[in-house]
């Protein structure tokens, strides 16, 4: 982990189009401005977990679609 020491006003650059800028310190209170084009997504870590876990839950089946699908796949076929 870098560990950086910045005042309010500087800023910080990540790669070439990332940049955080100190706008705010008052006692354990931070406030950060990021600059980061529009195709990267910036979330706060317990807002992109949440969103993670989202997504992990809504990809992994129930077990009673599960079950559902396992009976539709062995009905027998009926002849038309």
């Amino acid at each position: 982990m870098l560990v950086l020491t910045r005042r309010a006003g500087e800023s910080v650059m990540i790669g070439d189009d990332v940049v955080i800028t100190v706008l705010e310190a008052r006692g354990d209170v931070i406030r950060l401005g990021i600059q980061a084009p529009r195709d990267v997504q910036v979330h706060r870590e317990e807002v992109y977990r949440e969103l993670q876990e989202a997504n992990r839950a809504a990809a992994s089946p129930t077990e009673d679609a599960v079950h559902a699908l396992t009976r539709m796949l062995e009905k027998p076929d009926t002849p038309d």
